[in-house]
């Protein structure tokens, strides 16, 4: 499954960054332009939609800690409707303590100032 990363930045500055496919080392560089770009638009707010994402090699998590490095530590991370595979590869690295994890979109909380 061809893997793909599409920004949307809201008018209240929350980045939103939709994968769906494979993350592997081979395309890892896509996503890492995309967490760039929100940050040079100074997102304050990462959120990932991962619902369509299948896979995620070690180099994706690398660009999740890349994207927690350059986003700084104001920023918060959120991941949203993970596979259990994500899921699982975001907890037994012990990252899933610097991500905010939802089942599903909360406008509510995640657009509020």
């Amino acid at each position: 499954m061809a893997f793909d990363a599409v920004l949307n930045m809201s008018p209240s500055g929350v980045a939103i960054i939709t994968l769906s496919g494979e993350l592997d080392a081979s395309v890892a560089d896509k996503f890492r332009s995309e967490i760039q770009k929100a940050a040079d638009q100074g997102a304050r707010r990462l959120v990932l939609m991962v619902k369509d994402l299948v896979y995620m090699a070690s180099a994706g998590l690398r660009v999740l800690i890349f994207a927690k490095q350059k986003m700084g530590s104001q920023v918060d991370l959120y991941v949203v409707e993970p596979q259990e595979a994500i899921r699982e590869v975001i907890t037994m690295t012990g990252f899933a303590q610097s991500v905010i994890m939802m089942d599903e979109y909360n406008a509510a909380e995640i657009e509020s100032v």
